[in-house]
């Protein structure tokens, strides 16, 4: 049994700031070197991605066409 509701949009802004962290991990490692904005496209662009996501798992289950939709 499920403790709670799978939220993708949540899934996908936490693979984008995941993947900012590894990027800037990198490039305090030295294995690349960063330029300080690219930050923005990266969490702009996930959080963008994330809210379609949930906008469009919103949709979907409001119509019914997911099992537990509704309650």
């Amino acid at each position: 049994m499920l403790r709670h509701e799978f939220q993708p949009g949540r899934l996908v802004a936490g693979l984008f700031l995941g993947a900012t962290g590894v990027v800037f991990a990198g490039d305090a490692g030295g294995l690349w070197d960063t330029p300080w904005f690219a930050v923005v496209p990266l969490v702009v662009g996930g959080l963008f991605l994330a809210g379609l996501t949930a906008a469009l798992t919103r949709g979907i289950r409001r119509r019914g066409g997911a099992e537990g939709g509704q309650r």
